[in-house]
Parts: C-alpha cells; sequence; structure tokens
C-alpha cells in the first residue's frame, strides 16, 4: 500500500490510543544540524524511539500556531499569529480567516488568508450529500493555540484535533497537524512522509518507499474502532507531502494556495466514498466494450507485428475486444499521424471492426513544433504552457523553429526528435480544447479508433536542466538541447521545496524530469506551481470531450496522471510496473484504492511491463487481471514478448478467466452504471462490506467485486492451494472446487491449481445477471440473461441490473433499469422483476434461473410468469439433490424489455 500511490487512503481501525507527543519536524532539510536547528528557535533532542530513523531530531516547540480575535459571522472566525516561533520558511501571515460550512453531510473547513489566493481552478460539483450520521465542529478559542476539533456527533469520537499545534500559513509554507482516532496502520508506528507531486515515477514494488508516482489524491479514509468510517480531502494542487507519526497523528504541509479540507461522516466506508463522488464528481461511464480484454505491448515493429499478436491470441480461442497501439504506429512519435511500416492500417482497423473488436491508441500531450497539428495549433489560437516573459525564452532553441520564434512557447524534449510544446487545456477561452478535438476528429477520418490512451502527462519532460540526458544515449533520438529552468527564483527554488524534492537527490528540483515552476498557462493568469498537478487532469477533461466529438459514442479514456475529479472524465492504469510478484500483489491494493479515489476504470499491466515474466506469473496475473475493470496485457519494448499465446497453459488459464468474465460482464457493468449515476466503488476492499470485521481491514490481497463477489487470487509463486479468510456469511464457491456449496468461513484452504480458476465466492443474498460468453463483448450481449440467485440463511436474494445499448453518450434515461428480489417460502417461491426505469434499447430475453441453496425438489406444476401459467418440462429444470442447486432454462422465459 505504498508507491503505487498519489496518497495512501489510510485503512485504519481499532482501538483508540492514548495521545502521545509527537514531534513536528523543524529541519526536514537534508544535512540538518543542531545549529540550524537552535538558529530557528525549535528543540534538539534525540529521538523517543531509538529504533525510528526517522523521527527528527529537530522539532517545534509547543504553542506554535494562531489565536482567536474575532468572530466575522457565526461560521467565520479571524485568527492572529500568536508569540511562537517565527515560520522557517517565509513571512507567517499575521492573520488568518476560518470558514466553515456544510453541504449536506459534507462538513467543510477552510483556513484562507484574508485576501484571495491561488485555489485548484477544478469545476466540481460540490453535489450535497446524505447521512444518517453528522458532523460537529468543535473550536476552543480560549486556547492559545486556538484549535478545532471534528467530531462524530452519534459517538462523540473525535475524528480530526489540531490541538496537536504547528499550525503556520505563509505564502509559500502551510502547515495543519492533527491527531488521528487510531493507529493500526504501520506507517505510525513511525515517522513516514509522503509527497505528493506528479512525477513521471515508475512504480517499484520490490522496494515500497514512498516517492510519489503519477498522481495526486490528498485523501483519506479511517475505519474507527467501532467500524463506521470517515474521509477527509485537503484540495489543494500545490507541491505538499503529508508525514504520519506515532500520536496517532499526521502533520501536512503544502507550499501554496489554501488549506480547503472536506470530511465526510459515512458512516460506511462505501458511503464515505459516495459522499465524497457527490463532491468532486462521480465517475464516467466507459463503454460496454471497454470492460473486454486487451491485448498491447512497446515496441511493436510494425503493423504487421501487432496483427500476429492478436491473431495468436483469437487463434487460441481467447475472449478479446481490443487491440492497443502504443506509440510504434506514429511517424516519429508525434500525434496524429502514423508511421512506416503501418501504411495498411485503415484496413486492419476495418478488419478489427468486422470481428466486432475496437482499436485503442496512445496519445502523448508533447507536440512537436514543425509539423502541421502544431501549425493548425497557431492558426486556431490554442495556447501552450509558456516562459513567463520574452527576456526567459532559451533563444538558442527557439530560434530554431520558424513556427515558434517570437513566442513565450516553453519548448522541452519528449520522444519527438524535434522539441515539443506542451497544450495549455486550463485555457480559459476553450481555444486550446477545441483545437485539441478538432485533431482527433480529423485523425480519426483517416484512422477509426474507439477509445484514447494519454500518457507522459504529469507532464513529463526529458532531461530537465540536465546536461547530459539519458536520450544522450539512445541511438533513435537526437541529442538536442534540454530545457534549463533557472533556479534563482521562489518558485522553481522555494523556500521549502518538500520531500518531492529531496527524495531524488542534491541537484534535483521541482522541475526535475517536467517544466519549469515559473512557467504560465491561461496567458499569464496561472502560474505552473501552482497547476502542475492538475495537468492530467485537464487533459482528461479535453480529451474526453474530444473522444465524443470525434466518434459520437461513448468509448472509454484511460491517463497516467490524475487528481481529485479525474475519474468524471477517465480511467487510469497503474503505470509502468515490473513482471515480479511484488507487482502482482501492489496491484491489486492500487486498484482498490483508486476505486476510493472515484476511479473505478482501473487497472494493471498485466504480467508486468518492465522486465522478463515466466509463464507462471502471467498466468496467476491473467487470472487476477481478469477482475481488474481495464484489463490489458502490456509489456515493455526490450522485453520478451508476454501474451497469453506464448504458452499453451497461460493461454488455456486466460481464457477461462475471460470466459468466466464475460460470462459476469452483465454484473460488472451494472456496477460501473451504479458509480456513474450514484457514486461508489467496483473494486472494492473487503472491509468494506465488513467494517467491523478486524481481520480484513488488512486484507489487501483478496477483494470484492461489488457487494456480491469475494475473489482470491494467487499471489506467490509454486503453489497449489490458497489460503483465504472468508467473513462471517454464507457464501457459495463459483469455482469447479465445490461449486455453488456454501463453504465454510474464517480461515480457509482451497485447492488452487494452475489449471482451474483462482477461488471466487458468491454472497448469500444476492442475485447476479449473467449471459453466456463469446469471443467479444459484442457478441456476448446479444446471448439471453441468466440470474445467478445465492440464497442468504432467510431464503432470500435481491440484485440490481442495468442495461443500455453499450456505446451512445450517457444520459441518466436512456437505459433500463431492474431490481430482482427472490424469496422461499415453505409452499412457493417467488422472483418479482422492478422495471424501474425503461428505455427503447433491445434487449435478450431472461432464460436461465440458477438457484444456490434452494432446499427441496420443486413443483414446478404452478409454474407461473407474469401471473401466467407456464409449461415445463423436464429437461427444462435440474435440481442438484446433493448440492441444493436447482436450474429453470427456458428459451425466452421471460421477456425483460417489456416488463414493468
Amino acid at each position: 500500500m505504498r508507491k503505487l500511490l498519489s496518497l495512501l487512503s489510510f485503512l485504519v481501525g481499532l482501538a483508540f490510543c492514548q495521545k502521545r507527543l509527537v514531534r513536528i519536524n523543524c529541519a526536514p532539510e537534508p544535512n540538518s544540524n543542531q545549529k540550524m536547528c537552535i538558529s530557528r528557535g525549535c528543540i534538539w533532542s534525540a529521538p523517543i524511539d531509538p529504533s525510528d530513523e526517522y523521527e527528527p531530531w529537530c522539532y517545534f516547540p509547543p504553542g506554535v500556531g494562531y489565536t482567536f480575535d474575532s468572530s466575522k459571522t457565526a461560521n467565520t472566525v479571524v485568527l492572529k499569529k500568536n508569540k511562537g516561533i517565527s515560520n522557517p520558511w517565509g513571512a507567517d501571515f499575521p492573520q488568518i480567516v476560518l470558514t466553515t460550512k456544510s453541504l449536506g453531510s459534507t462538513l467543510n473547513v477552510k483556513i484562507a488568508a484574508p485576501t484571495a489566493r491561488f485555489e485548484p481552478p477544478v469545476d466540481l460539483p460540490m453535489g450535497s450529500s446524505q447521512s444518517t450520521e453528522s458532523l460537529l465542529f468543535k473550536e476552543n478559542r480560549t486556547s492559545d493555540p486556538y484549535f478545532f476539533q471534528i467530531v462524530r456527533s452519534s459517538t462523540q469520537q473525535v475524528l480530526f484535533d489540531t490541538s496537536l499545534g504547528g499550525l503556520i500559513f505563509s505564502d509559500q509554507f502551510l502547515q495543519i497537524a492533527t491527531f488521528l482516532p487510531s493507529e493500526s496502520i504501520t506507517t505510525f508506528s513511525r515517522y513516514t512522509t509522503w509527497d505528493m507531486l506528479t512525477r513521471d515515477e515508475p512504480p517499484d514494488s520490490a522496494n515500497l518507499d514512498t516517492k510519489n508516482l503519477y498522481g495526486v489524491h490528498p485523501y483519506n479514509m479511517v475505519v474507527e474502532e467501532d467500524g463506521k468510517a470517515h474521509g477527509v480531502l485537503i484540495l489543494n494542487s500545490n507541491a505538499q507531502e503529508v508525514t504520519t507519526a506515532p500520536g496517532p497523528a499526521w502533520i501536512y504541509r503544502t507550499i501554496g494556495g489554501v488549506l480547503d479540507i472536506y470530511f465526510f461522516p459515512g458512516p460506511t466506508p462505501e458511503q464515505v466514498t459516495q459522499q465524497y463522488l457527490a463532491l468532486i464528481g462521480k465517475p464516467f461511464l466507459p463503454a460496454y466494450w471497454a470492460l473486454g480484454y486487451q491485448l498491447s505491448r512497446y515496441g511493436y515493429k510494425n503493423l504487421d507485428e501487432m496483427k500476429a499478436r492478436i491473431d495468436g491470441v483469437r487463434k487460441d480461442n481467447i475472449p478479446i475486444d481490443i487491440a492497443v497501439a502504443d506509440i510504434d504506429y506514429m511517424d516519429r512519435y508525434k500525434d496524429f499521424t502514423t508511421g512506416t511500416g503501418w501504411e495498411n492500417f485503415p484496413a486492419y482497423i476495418k478488419q478489427l471492426h468486422d470481428w466486432k473488436m475496437r482499436l485503442i491508441l496512445i496519445f502523448d500531450p508533447a507536440i512537436d513544433v514543425t509539423y502541421p497539428s502544431f501549425q493548425r495549433a497557431m492558426n486556431a489560437g490554442a495556447r501552450f504552457i509558456e516562459w513567463e516573459t520574452m527576456q526567459e525564452v532559451q533563444r538558442n532553441i527557439q530560434d530554431m523553429y520558424p513556427t515558434v520564434k517570437n513566442t513565450k512557447i516553453m519548448l522541452g524534449v519528449v520522444w519527438p526528435d524535434n522539441h515539443v510544446a506542451f497544450p495549455d487545456f486550463l485555457d480559459s477561452t476553450g481555444k486550446t480544447q477545441k483545437w485539441w478535438a478538432d485533431e482527433f476528429t480529423k485523425f480519426r477520418s483517416q484512422i477509426e479508433f474507439d477509445g484514447i490512451w494519454i500518457d507522459m502527462n504529469e507532464p513529463s519532460n526529458f532531461g530537465t536542466n540536465d546536461p547530459h540526458p539519458f536520450y544522450f544515449d539512445m541511438p533513435d533520438h537526437p541529442n538536442i538541447s534540454v530545457l534549463t529552468c533557472q533556479l534563482n527564483n521562489s518558485w522553481d527554488t522555494p523556500p521549502y521545496p518538500t520531500y518531492s524534492v529531496w527524495r531524488y537527490g542534491k541537484e534535483s528540483s521541482l522541475a526535475t524530469k517536467t517544466l519549469c515552476m515559473k512557467a504560465v498557462q491561461d496567458n499569464n493568469k496561472l502560474r505552473f506551481y501552482n497547476t502542475k498537478n492538475l495537468y492530467g487532469w485537464s487533459e482528461a477533461k479535453a480529451t474526453l470531450s474530444a473522444l465524443y466529438q470525434a466518434t459520437g459514442k461513448r468509448g472509454a479514456v484511460v491517463s497516467r496522471s490524475t487528481f481529485p475529479s479525474a475519474g468524471r472524465y477517465t480511467g487510469h492504469w497503474l503505470g509502468d510496473n515490473t513482471a515480479r510478484w511484488q507487482d502482482l500483489r501492489t496491484s491489486i491494493i492500487g486498484a482498490q484504492e483508486f476505486n476510493l479515489f472515484g476511479i473505478p476504470y482501473v487497472g494493471s499491466d498485466v504480467c508486468g511491463f518492465g522486465a522478463t515474466t515466466n509463464d507462471e506469473l502471467c498466468l496467476r496475473w491473467q487470472q487476477m487481471g481478469a477482475f481488474h475493470s481495464f484489463f490489458r496485457n502490456h509489456n515493455d519494448k526490450g522485453s520478451p514478448a508476454e501474451d497469453p499465446a506464448e504458452w499453451p497453459d497461460v493461454a488455456e488459464a486466460t481464457r477461462q478467466a475471460n470466459l468466466f468474465r464475460y460470462r459476469h460482464l452483465p454484473y460488472l457493468y451494472s456496477l460501473h452504471m451504479t458509480a456513474s449515476l450514484e457514486g461508489g466503488t467496483v473494486f472494492r476492499p473487503i472491509f468494506f462490506e465488513f467494517p467491523t470485521d478486524p481481520r480484513v481491514l488488512d486484507l489487501g490481497h483478496q477483494f470484492m467485486w461489488g457487494p456480491a463477489m469475494l475473489v482470491a487470487p494467487v499471489v506467490l509463486p509454486d503453489v497449489v492451494t490458497r489460503t483465504l479468510y472468508l467473513p462471517s456469511d454464507i457464501w457459495y464457491s463459483l469455482t469447479s472446487y465445490n461449486y455453488g456449496l456454501v463453504s465454510k468461513t474464517g480461515d480457509v484452504q482451497v485447492p488452487a491449481p494452475k489449471t482451474s480458476l483462482i477461488p471466487i465466492y458468491v454472497r448469500g443474498g444476492y442475485i447476479i445477471p449473467r449471459q453466456a460468453p463469446n469471443m467479444t463483448l459484442s457478441e456476448s450481449r446479444k446471448n439471453p440473461f441468466e440470474l445467478l440467485i445465492a440464497l442468504d440463511g432467510n431464503q432470500r436474494a435481491n440484485g440490481v441490473f442495468y442495461w443500455d445499448d453499450g456505446e451512445s453518450l450517457f444520459t441518466e434515461t436512456g437505459f433500463h433499469k431492474f431490481e430482482f428480489s427472490f424469496s422461499h417460502e415453505v409452499v412457493s417461491s417467488k422472483l418479482t422483476i422492478l422495471h424501474k426505469k425503461n428505455t427503447t434499447v433491445d434487449m435478450p430475453t431472461l432464460d436461465v434461473l440458477e438457484i444456490f441453496n434452494y432446499p427441496s425438489t420443486p413443483d414446478l406444476s404452478s409454474f407461473r410468469v407474469g401471473g401466467l401459467a407456464v409449461d415445463m418440462n423436464r429437461a427444462q429444470i435440474n435440481y442438484d439433490v446433493a448440492a441444493h442447486i436447482l436450474t429453470i432454462s427456458k428459451p425466452g422465459l421471460v421477456n425483460l424489455a417489456t416488463t414493468r
């Protein structure tokens, strides 16, 4: 639960402990010493816990903060700087303003300066949330320093407590610290700092350090002692960090903006997520086909190699829906072009479409300044990230290109042969976004892609300030000059550069691997120092709109860099992982956490991107990856092929896993539809369903598909059994081992050979829609529906099912919604189908009912559908006496489209 995240989501609970002394670091800089510490007025002392190498030697004395000054309104107070020591990283604001407000059950506490400061220009819905719980804001105006607490009204549990002190507010250094109600997360046993600045930084699951990766999500969730949960968001887009500490406590620091904090009361984890998404926006709904299996790789030499790989998978009868092309298809890595060896791409795309398959293409934001797409941008008035003044422009680079010679456009280096410019997706005129959409529309008239993959959008830039960048040693890249950022300014070298700099060594800066912090956007209205973390979000928003314009259909977008509310526009893959068992395991946790962030269309590079995989690892990863909503096999240019057709046993395991996935796609799609309409998760931690069970709080390598299905993938080599934990409930096996039988709960060891599905269970009390699978989801969608009815201890079950055409632009009216309920009584059983929403979209009939734990052989002489008697023969009824499984199968049994 470390490096895959832009910010760890705290999955915590159990006993509240007595507060202990927390040291708030006063000298986190490398090579700090006693003299520096004392000069700042701070305390120098050996650690309380000698085994904790990160416990500060230098820490703030008590009393740092603000005191109450006056009330402006009932919800607004003015605070003034107290007589505690001064901020080492800038002049404290003499006064700050604290305001509270409620958005339904969500509580907002905002700490700002008296005058306007930068706030993220993210258009959040700010919806009002609902809850059976309420939160109280309690303040102590007489204390020095002033502090406040957030308290759950029903239990009086203190959830957020700033009596720890340490509140600092200056222009480029803001800090707030709080005690927390639990310490049952491993990092609270020691001091650990997690930096948050979007970086082109791949995950390293073999070394779970705290470097930030591609996105930033300053949000956490806490499960309290009694199983209630709450969430906290700090809406800030500057470089930032959080330190977890014994106490338990955390200390949050940022180098700009304001402290805009939102509290979500739950009380269940799923309700916390729904409340969070009411604020930031619910996730987009991917096309139905986008939930199919994808095959990709970086390093196709030409179209023929791509075709051969797709053909190999199809010949092994592995269901597959999507071919993906990385930057290999481009002409010298320029967006909206095709290169040598890809001349027949349009004809092959037609073949894919004839097979009912789809195509996803990669696009980078970096635009070569020498070709027509860039010239069209300039002609259209599109904007690019710029230097602040003409005097700062690197003339040795700029003067090489007539297209930018008299502009302030900041030029960098990425994959193309020439220098590149970065579109300004925060352009308030909308001209940049329109140009971007028009380029996709123009390109699709030649290359009929169906989905878009956006990469390198932290944004990534090669070799910033590096005298010998890595591409100088690449035979495929010219040795063009690097972007040079002048570091003698407060943006590129702020008073407190954060751990985002220190983790990268003494030559690092905030501009490392990216653009200069002094750059500007939106015609000098915005500073890149403030907006860098928003680049992926802003590109995703523009790209989804471009996809809709270019295709007229829903499709899907997947982005590397994300920020709160990115899920409204894009999915996410977990980055350039490595073919190791550690990466398989962390990808399970990463997918769960991005569901918490509101991005349920998420998955990993199955079988591993970097290094060389092996058949066993790839087999187990394919089995697990079949439960990622975004399900893609992808690997690196320098690695051997790893598509499942490479090994017969992997091909067979993938075929089995994909058939299971495709059979249950109606259920998975319904989960996504629910998340898009109501908010919530799809691939969720088990504690979401069982928050009072302490065993599941650290059960990251098992997961739930919605509320009804539990999966326990094999995550270790050389094993043929799986030890897993089943919480107290009724669980039925969905694999060949004890299919349909009730499993014991608690710690369970079950067979898990490579030749069968991994352990999968359906939960009693739920009804799951499904269909017989085909090679593509477009074909599967034509098959009759089935209902799997898993009875609970009261012989009842319920379920929800959504259906639409799977690809039209999503509206909140253009779909069917069904609610199912089943009950068995002593003398009769009844399945009720409520057609809650109707549309004109046609759909197959419901032909099969499979009921687990049906108690006895049924008498079907009085079988009725819609009140009308239906003749059933023995061939249409099967009751397994030993397993207590009743199967009813009749073509056209129920016409769902006409039910009411």
